[in-house]
């Protein structure tokens, strides 16, 4: 039964995309925009184009993985450079900040949309996201931007599952969100403390993590990691290694946080 609803919600959004007619797709390389450009490309061609906004904000392996996935899906994919940096109400690092990425966002989409001749913007909020407090998706609203995924109803588990059998590589792909949200809120966001978090969590991710984040809290690195991961972070070696390198990057104290990895959630200050 649930297979039936889940290949049904499919069909709907094979449709939704199919009626759209030509869209622009807000191409992050998670696993939901993934789900969105796989669909589209597969039923509007090069009518569907997936576009990565560049950033200081988007970390490069994030990057790399994401044109690797659109060619993997064959899908037309280009980037468009920006600058969250140039705009001061982002860098006061607020509860408005993720509003005013958005915007910044779905402007250069919509200028994409109309140099293109497309019909649509359209993004990779799912169901589940419409539970949290997502400035983002104010945002979207406001620049006219459609939510395939919100439409046909489909949740972040149902993606996963449609997206695993449409042999997306990236189908279990951990939630990435943008560097700035390892910033606490409140603390002024700079270009060295992305690029220290960038670093700091190429170097985790190359020791082999894939849950987990590294908070940037001036001079304190705090890590976050799934519990059952603990005990792995803290082998002597494997420990020794990383707090050397992160204090190499300008950290004079690494922690980590016995409460585990939590996505989005970073609003101490």
């Amino acid at each position: 039964m649930q297979a039936t609803v889940l290949q049904e919600k499919l069909l709907r959004l094979r449709t939704l995309l199919t009626e759209l007619g030509s869209v622009v797709v807000a191409y992050s390389g998670g696993i939901d925009s993934t789900f969105v450009l796989k669909v589209a490309h597969e039923q509007l061609g090069d009518k569907a184009i997936g576009i990565t906004a560049v950033s200081p904000t988007f970390p490069l392996l994030e990057l790399e993985a994401a044109k690797r996935v659109a060619q993997e899906i064959g899908a037309r994919h280009e980037t468009v450079q920006t600058d969250q940096l140039a705009i001061d109400d982002f860098i006061k690092n607020d509860a408005s900040r993720c509003f005013h990425c958005k915007t910044d966002l779905y402007q250069l989409l919509g200028n994409v949309r109309q140099s293109t001749s497309a019909a649509y913007v359209v993004d990779g909020t799912n169901l589940d996201d419409l539970g949290d407090d997502r400035p983002g998706i104010k945002a979207a609203r406001e620049w006219g931007v459609r939510s395939p995924l919100v439409e046909v109803e489909l949740s972040k588990g149902e993606i996963r599952v449609l997206a695993k059998g449409l042999g997306l590589s990236n189908w279990d792909k951990p939630a990435a969100a943008c560097l700035s949200s390892r910033i606490p809120r409140g603390m002024p966001i700079t270009l060295e403390k992305l690029s220290r978090v960038e670093e700091a969590e190429a170097m985790l991710q190359g020791e082999g993590l894939r849950h987990f984040r590294v908070r940037n809290h001036g001079d304190i690195a705090r890590i976050e990691v799934a519990p059952n991961d603990l005990p792995w972070l803290i082998e002597p070696a494997r420990c020794t290694r990383i707090t050397a390198r992160l204090k190499e990057l300008g950290f004079q104290f690494v922690t980590v946080d016995l409460d585990g990895y939590r996505p989005g959630g970073v609003s101490l200050s």
